[in-house]
Order: C-alpha cells, then sequence, then structure tokens
C-alpha cells in the first residue's frame, strides 16, 4: 500500500483496504503510468478495485464528459462494477457513474446519461444503442477497460465492439482483464491496444497457450443434466465428450441432439468413410460436439478445439493427458473438464498429483446460473438484429406491438414468447446452417452388422430418451 501515490493510499484506507490484492499491487502501477495493459487475472482476484482506483483519481469531476468507459459480458457485472464505482467514489472523488446494460428500459440510463457521466459501465450492446442513438457521446473518452475479456466474447459482442470502435477517439489508453487469452480475445487485443504490456499473476508474462484443467462433482445419476448446464454457460466453440463406453456415447449423443445441440458420436466400429464424413464436419465447423470412446478418438488431431469434457473418468489414468491434449493447441487455450461422481473424485485427484497437473474445482451452475447467462446472451443478439433493421423494417414490426403486449399479459400465453425466444437462441448460437436437427444411425463396419441388416449391437429399444434396459446413465454395456 505505501508504494501507491498518497492520494490512493487514503482512498483505499477510506474504501477500508488492509493490504493490496496482488492483481491490484502489480497492475495499478500501469495504469497510473498510463500505459496499455492486458492482465490475465481470475474472477475474485481484487481486479475491480485494480482498474477502479486508480481510474476515478484519474478522472476530473468538473469536467462533465464520458472519461472512461467498462465494458462487461454481463448486466449482472456491470451492476456490481458500478455498486463498486460508487462506494469508492462515496470516499470523496465526486465521479458520476452510470449503468448501461439491456433487457431494462433506457429511461432511467437516458436520464443519467443526460445529467452527465463520468464512467460508464455496461454491456457493448446496450452501449451501442445509446451511441447510435446519440443518447452517449465517447468523443472525450481517455481509459477503457474490457473487464472478463474470455467472457465478452463468449458472449457473441464481437460485431458490436466493431461497431462500438467508431465511436472512440483515436487517443486513449486502454486495459484489459482476463481469466484466459484465447485467439479469439487476442484479436480483440489487437483492435483495441497499443503495444500493451503483458501481466500474468502467477507469471512472469503472460501466458497465451495453456489448458485449464478442472472438474465438477455431481451426481452420478445426473450427469446428463450436469453436461447440459456446463455446455449452457461455457457456450463451447467445439468439443470432444469422452465416455468409457458405447453405450454411454450413444445415449450423451442422443441427449445433447434432443437439447438442440449440433452432436454426433464416434465409435470404434463406424466405417472408415463414416468416420471421416464425422471429423470432417468437426474441422469445418458444421458440427459441434463429437461424443466419443477413447479408442474411437486415438489419433484425432483438430486444431482450435476450445474444449475436452470427461463425461466419465477415463479407467486408465493415462488417457486423462490423452484426453486433456486434445484441447489447447496452435496457440490456444483450452478447457479440460471432467464430471466427476464422488467416487471418482478420489481417483481424479489421485492422476493430477500423479501426472503433475494443476487441478482446479469448480460449482457445477445452477439452474438460475443458466437462466441469467442464456437471458443476456439473447438479449445481447437480440438487440444486435433490431439494430441492423433499417427504418421500413422497424415501422413493419410495429404490427406485432399489440401482439406481444397482449401475449405478455398471461402466463399460458407467456410460453407461446418463451417458445419464440428458445427457437431464436437454438438456431443462433446452436445449430449450424446445415443442421437438420435430425438423429443420424453410425454407419457399421462389414463385420459388425447382423444379419437381416438394421439390429446394430449399439442401438437401444424405444430410440433413447432415459428408457432402455441395461443402457440408461449407468453406461452400463460393452467397452469400446
Amino acid at each position: 500500500m505505501e508504494d501507491l501515490p498518497k492520494e490512493l493510499q487514503d482512498a483505499a484506507h477510506k474504501a477500508g483496504w488492509s493490504a493490496l490484492m496482488p492483481v491490484q499491487k502489480r497492475a495499478i502501477p500501469y495504469l497510473l503510468q498510463g500505459r496499455d495493459l492486458m492482465v490475465q487475472s481470475r474472477t475474485g482476484s481484487g481486479k475491480t478495485g485494480a482498474f477502479l482506483l486508480p481510474l476515478l483519481q484519474r478522472i476530473d469531476p468538473s469536467h462533465d464528459v464520458t472519461q472512461a468507459m467498462v465494458l462487461t459480458p454481463t448486466r449482472e457485472l456491470a451492476a456490481q462494477v458500478a455498486r463498486e464505482s460508487e462506494r469508492l467514489s462515496s470516499q470523496g472523488s465526486n465521479v458520476r457513474t452510470v449503468v448501461v446494460y439491456g433487457g431494462v428500459g433506457y429511461g432511467a440510463q437516458m436520464k443519467g446519461l443526460k445529467a452527465g457521466a463520468h464512467l460508464i459501465v455496461g454491456t457493448p450492446g446496450r452501449i451501442l444503442d445509446h451511441l447510435e442513438r446519440g443518447t452517449m457521446r465517447l468523443n472525450k473518452l481517455r481509459y477503457m477497460i474490457f473487464d472478463e475479456a474470455d467472457r465478452l466474447m463468449s458472449m457473441g459482442f464481437f460485431p458490436d465492439m466493431k461497431r462500438l470502435q467508431k465511436h472512440l477517439p483515436e487517443k486513449r489508453h486502454t486495459y484489459m482483464f482476463s481469466a484466459t487469452y484465447p485467439p479469439s480475445v487476442l484479436s480483440l487485443a489487437n483492435m483495441f491496444l497499443d503495444s500493451p504490456e503483458r501481466l500474468n499473476l502467477s507469471r512472469d508474462t503472460l501466458h497465451v497457450v495453456d489448458t485449464e484443467h478442472l472438474y465438477y462433482v455431481v451426481d452420478s445419476m445426473d450427469k446428463d443434466r450436469a453436461l447440459i448446464r456446463l455446455i449452457e454457460m461455457e457456450n463451447p466453440e467445439s468439443a470432444i465428450i469422452f465416455c468409457n463406453r458405447k453405450s454411454t456415447v450413444e445415449y450423451v449423443t442422443q441427449v445433447l441432439q434432443r437439447f438442440g445441440y449440433h452432436a454426433d458420436m464416434l465409435m470404434s466400429d463406424l466405417s472408415q468413410k463414416a468416420r471421416e464424413r464425422v471429423l470432417g464436419r468437426l474441422r469445418d465447423k458444421t458440427l459441434t460436439f463429437l461424443v466419443a470412446t477413447d479408442v474411437a478418438a486415438r489419433g484425432i488431431d483438430i486444431d482450435r478445439l476450445s474444449h475436452v469434457i470427461q463425461y466419465d473418468f477415463p479407467e486408465e489414468v493415462e488417457n486423462y493427458i490423452h484426453r486433456a491434449g486434445r484441447t489447447g493447441r496452435a496457440g490456444a487455450v483450452g478447457m479440460a473438464a471432467t464430471l466427476a461422481s464422488h467416487a471418482e473424485e478420489l481417483n481424479l485427484k489421485k492422476a493430477a498429483k500423479q501426472l503433475g497437473i494443476p487441478l482446479e474445482s469448480r460449482p457445477l451452475p445452477g439452474d438460475s446460473d443458466v437462466e441469467q447467462i442464456v437471458s443476456e446472451r439473447a438479449t445481447a443478439l437480440l438487440e444486435a438484429d433490431l439494430r441492423s433493421r433499417d427504418n421500413l423494417q422497424r415501422e413493419r414490426l410495429q404490427r406485432m406491438v399489440p401482439l406481444a403486449d397482449s401475449l405478455s399479459e398471461s402466463d399460458e400465453e407467456k410460453l407461446l414468447i418463451a417458445m419464440l425466444l428458445d427457437d431464436y437462441y437454438q438456431k443462433k448460437l446452436h445449430q449450424p446452417e446445415t443442421w437438420t436437427g435430425t438423429i443420424e444411425q453410425p454407419e457399421r463396419t462389414q463385420s459388425s452388422r447382423r444379419k437381416g441388416g438394421s439390429g446394430g449391437r449399439g442401438r437401444r429399444k424405444g430410440g433413447g430418451g432415459r428408457g432402455g434396459k441395461g443402457r440408461g446413465r449407468r453406461g452400463r454395456g460393452r467397452k469400446s
């Protein structure tokens, strides 16, 4: 704390800080010097204070223009940053903060902007709305912060940020905070930052080639729903989901397809032609999720695979490395996530220690977490589409406003709106244009087909779901 200028020390003490957290201690000097900076720091590390404290000291409250802006991926984070700014501002800085995000009316936000906002905190889509309405101006902006940049990109804000760039002055200082730096975030940094310094809280320099190793403890009978929640939160660009048995591969594939994801399976008894077809779709991004066994996945080399998810912990410890090694290639950051039952957790920890892997436990997202992130993504997508409509198209949609009002009045009719929103969201995020939504049966090799043609060993009676004797979520059946 004593290394800070006296006015910052006073502000920190007034805010109740007894000492600086590592990210604050290392990042604040860069912000005070006005040098563009990329910081690798996880959520909860104290990064909000790391950029707010110096920002609030450098903003001139007597100059009634927007001087700083913080971009966040979610409404919740925007509100959290704004509350912290208000708390720090109450210590005598007199900086006015306005929070701006979608999913709510424009009135209060426009009132705050009209009163004069020194610091704007918000999501890119709604900020862009205000800029294009003329209710916000950033021509005097001096400081710009990307908070949780990797999540900003996973929310699909990149097109909005490209449009937002046109409203920014060339001379400004920009700072980026992100838990990981995959290629998409590095592209964003190249667009907005000028020869930035790089800072990692666990290393001397920013590390951009890495794989996160995470696990979630789940009930063995709830792994299918846990997988869905994880996918909804992470929104993987592409992923391989590993199972130990062919019966589990078939079950998981059907669960994903019926939920609306673009998924297919890869097993050892597929013909070479069928195998190449599936892998080709994964490589050309017309397939998002590949469910496979270890035997089937040997020799797969897919660039830019963002996630590996282990639905089952491997029966041989060495296979953990083979699985996790499918992601984090070609200069990208990857995630290897394991859904571990209580019985598997001990074996997973032993394997991590044996293999020297930094393994992190995380709580499984709940239904409310999924609802919030999906709502915010859907709002961002809808607002972006609305901005793309010309005046005649906007005039045409006015005829639907009375219907929207009437549907929102009844709980039963709200389901109609929910159905339309769900279809829109799934189409935008989870279904490539070539996806038809049908469940494909695997093409078998000649040697694996039974006489009479259709009754392959891997199929289950009734076509899937949770039924089928001996073929449920426990994953019983033949090994691959």
